[in-house]
């Protein structure tokens, strides 16, 4: 008897579908004569699932009872005896109720399985162990009931069953998921639009991860190493030049272009340890291609060409992104190179991108510099090992037993060379000439004479000379060589951090100067500036003590332009450090415009601001605020006439009408007053721990008292606020809902707790405002729509979303399911600790 097969249909959410396409499985392999059986589904009161179950068999449940309630559970005994082909088994993650055979209902699902039972089961994204942290922070709920990842991993079936947030949502608003006095709650938490995108995309990248390992093992099993284009995967060959990171970056839009694609950026090393690569090159395009979301991988192989296809085919990849190759033109005659190499034997199945870049046909050697400095103290010593080290050791030799020529003029020979690699070929030279005139005169017969008897050792001298100058040359280049590599490397690094915090867009110049003043070792660093030749120098910024007053009392001057200079005191730099000198300097200069740009950038915006609300605040009072004095002043000029004689009832009336335009008097004044504050900056939060049940209801005294409904749970954690800032913005809010909601449909205030927060949800059932205007209505003086006149001058909301900002909190707009607007409020819950108290400004207007 072989093991059952187990399908699961996966979904990102309760109510997409997943037990009804489960039912419908069932009935599928009932009409084709398979013996199904339900062994356990939850139905939840659904109708439309507890109308699959007709027609399909169902094990009876096993009661149990646990803490004086009863419980049913799946009976896996009866399962087991009634040994059915297929059995439908509801919700995967569930756990037992204590006194069950397993404590998790996949114990039991793998106890049917190993017994030779087939089982269709479901599941959602958000109950895999793996991701229970990254759900908690999407909905803010942990998850209790999970299910090892390895155990949906080993289904021999998984299938996705999808729905658009929007569709959900919509399922859920017409009761077919919860019950009504659920639907408003679950919508505003849980079913958020943004919590459900999430939780489906989780879903998506799960699945096709799951899909991917089928594809690897279905190519494994029957050996296929053509490529199959069903997902593009790129891979970027690296050499560890610096055009690497140009390959990586074209690759990454390459892969953008196309849903799901993936770039694998691959350096192939050879096995003999022996590269030109730049480890600290490699580890910065690693760096690169991860941050891009791509990966790097390190392969050993002798030829290049070949493990780079071989890695490409392995990864079943798409498309193969190489640079133009470094190698000068001369070079292409031993060996078309690895571009052409890989494009030739790439196949139909491969596409191969060869990109220019900056560092094609360069070559791969280190620009040596003319002229390359080793130092005075080396070259000192190269001269002394040149000139008086031939002389020592002839000395030395004299003293000995003679050793034979061969051996002194090696031993004069290693002389040169290390005269070579202190001081360069000059001091090499003059030690390749003493010795050979100290080798002819005391240890080529005749001794003591400049003259040669023999010619084998003519021969030997001239040899000597010839390959001591060749050696100095040799080692003298490749000392200058690494000496200019360094310093290079070290420049290029310095212009690399200028790139770099050009890129991030740094506007510290003090942090620019000391910059400066660490790399090169100067006691103080100062940026003077003057707006013509006659006018006296000026200190922008400085860094270090005793600063140079005018670049002619500097150490070191590096003109920027005309009226600005970068003085250094401390030491006289070399010529070859201006370069880069020059660098900071230009820089500097272009941190100072950026920081003059954004302060009047500031200055024009506030301008502008204030324009804004003078131009609409006229506006205001020429109109809204208009309104209501016109009506005091008409009810007010009534009751004076002296030709009218008032009832009671109507001097009540005309009363009634005073007083409720001085109210909105008073309202609209209040709201400019608070705008007035937040722009010029003088909100000062005093953050106390509050509970919500004591601030709301005392922001709906404005309101009549059957327009809104109230549900604040007495549970709910405490919020850090400023009591009379929430109080306010929730009276603007609840305001501008009962404003817009029809007669006959009262506004839910509603509030619940999650993760780190605690949500105060304002429900209307209005016209709602659009996704594009969601943003536009919380700015001053907004009215969307067709508002009645007199209905404010659009300071409600531009109010409350700046009084909940200053205590750290948010407002959103949602749309209402069914119609409306929802506003979301969301404020910090109480730490626990004392509450902070802000000092108010005195300038403060409460």
């Amino acid at each position: 008897m072989g093991r059952g097969k187990l399908r699961i249909y996966l979904g990102a959410a309760p109510g997409v579908g997943k037990t009804y396409a489960m039912l419908s499985e069932g009935h599928r392999r009932v009409e084709r004569g398979t013996d199904c059986v339900v062994a356990f589904v939850e139905h939840h009161d659904r109708p439309r699932t507890e109308v699959m179950l007709h027609g399909l068999e169902q094990i009876p449940r096993r009661t149990l009872a646990y803490r004086d309630t009863t419980f049913t559970e799946m009976d896996v005994d009866a399962v087991l005896a009634r040994r059915p082909a297929v059995a439908l088994v509801d919700e995967l993650p569930h756990t037992n109720v204590p006194g069950s055979r397993n404590s998790k209902r996949w114990q039991d699902i793998e106890e049917l399985l190993a017994a030779g039972i087939d089982v269709v089961s479901t599941v959602n994204i958000q109950h895999l162990e793996s991701l229970g942290d990254v759900v908690e922070s999407i909905t803010g709920v942990r998850q209790k009931e999970t299910v090892p990842d390895e155990v949906v991993r080993r289904a021999d079936q998984i299938e996705l069953v999808d729905m658009s947030p929007q569709a959900l949502r919509r399922r859920m608003a017409h009761g077919n998921i919860y019950k009504p006095d659920k639907v408003d709650a679950a919508l505003s938490n849980y079913f958020r639009p943004g919590n459900l995108t999430a939780l489906r995309e989780l879903a998506l990248l799960w699945t096709a991860d799951r899909v991917d390992e089928y594809l690897q093992e279905y190519r494994t099993e029957h050996r296929v190493s053509k490529i199959w284009g069903s997902r593009e995967r790129i891979v970027v060959g690296l050499t560890g030049g610096p055009e690497g990171r140009t390959l990586i970056r074209r690759a990454t839009r390459l892969a953008e272009k196309g849903a799901g694609g993936e770039v694998l950026a691959v350096y192939i090393a050879r096995s003999d340890g022996l590269t030109s690569a730049s480890p600290k090159e490699l580890a910065v395009q690693r760096t690169l291609v991860e941050d891009l979301g791509g990966t790097f991988h390190h392969v050993i192989g002798d030829d290049i060409s070949s493990g780079l296809l071989e890695f490409a085919r392995g990864v079943n990849a798409t498309q193969i992104v190489l640079g133009v190759s470094r190698r000068r033109s001369w070079q292409y005659a031993f060996s078309p190179g690895v571009s052409a190499t890989v494009a030739r034997e790439s196949g139909p199945d491969l596409d191969v991108h060869i990109v220019t870049h900056d560092e094609a046909a360069k070559g791969r050697g280190l620009p040596v510099a003319r002229g390359a400095r080793l130092g005075r103290s080396r070259t000192i010593w190269g001269w002394l090992t040149g000139i008086v080290g031939p002389g020592l050791l002839t000395l030395l030799l004299g003293a000995v037993p003679d050793v034979g020529l061969a051996n002194d003029v090696l031993l004069f020979l290693t002389l040169t060379v290390a005269a070579a690699l202190l001081g360069g070929l000059r001091p090499a030279l003059a030690s390749a000439a003493v010795g050979s005139v100290l080798l002819n005169y005391y240890f080529t017969p005749p001794i003591h004479e400049l003259t040669i008897a023999d010619p084998k050792n003519l021969v030997a001298l001239v040899v000597f000379v010839g390959v001591a100058i060749s050696v100095a040359s040799v080692v003298d280049l490749a000392a200058r060589r690494t000496h200019q590599a360094a310093r290079l490397r070290a420049e290029a690094e310095t212009l690399s951090f200028l790139a770099g915090s050009v890129l991030r867009g740094e506007t510290s110049l003090e942090s620019l100067l000391e910059r400066v003043r660490e790399t090169f070792a100067m006691e103080s660093v100062a940026l003077l500036e003057r707006r013509e030749e006659t006018d006296p120098w000026v200190c922008v910024a400085l860094v270090g003590p005793r600063p140079a007053g005018r670049p002619e009392d500097a150490d070191v001057d590096m003109p920027v332009g005309e009226h600005l200079a970068l003085a250094l005191t401390g030491r006289v730099l070399p010529a070859e450090d201006r370069r880069v000198l020059g660098a900071f300097a230009a820089q500097a200069a272009v941190v100072l415009d950026r920081q003059r740009l954004v302060g009047e950038a500031e200055e024009a915006r506030k301008l502008a601001e204030g324009n804004k609300i003078r131009t609409s605040l006229l506006a205001a009072v020429s109109h809204d605020l208009r309104t209501p004095l016109a009506g005091i002043k008409a009810s007010v000029s009534s009751l004076r006439a002296d030709d009218v004689e008032w009832s009671e009832e109507d001097r009540a009336e005309l009363l009634e009408g005073i007083e409720e335009g001085a109210d909105r008097l008073d309202h609209l004044v209040g709201n400019l007053l608070d705008v007035s504050r937040l722009e010029t900056g003088t909100v000062t939060a005093v953050i106390r721990e509050t509970d919500l049940d004591e601030v709301v209801p005392m922001a709906l005294a404005g309101v009549p008292e059957d327009s809104v409904e109230l549900d604040i749970p007495e549970t709910l954690p405490m919020v850090a606020v400023d009591r009379g800032l929430l109080e306010r913005a929730v009276a603007n809010i609840v305001e501008n809902a009962v404003k817009y909601s029809p007669e006959g449909a009262p506004v839910l205030v509603a509030a619940s707790a999650l993760a780190d927060r605690v949500e105060l949800r304002v429900v209307d059932r209005g016209p709602g405002v659009p996704d594009e205007a969601k943003d536009r209505i919380f700015g001053a003086f907004q009215r969307y729509g067709d508002a009645p006149r007199g209905a404010g001058v659009g300071l409600g909301l531009a109010v409350a979303r700046g009084f909940v900002e200053a205590m750290g909190g948010t407002v959103t707009a949602e749309d209402t399911p069914g119609g409306g607007l929802t506003m979301t409020v969301a404020l910090r819950k109480a730490d626990g600790l004392p509450p902070s108290r802000a000092e108010l400004p005195a300038a403060t207007t409460t």
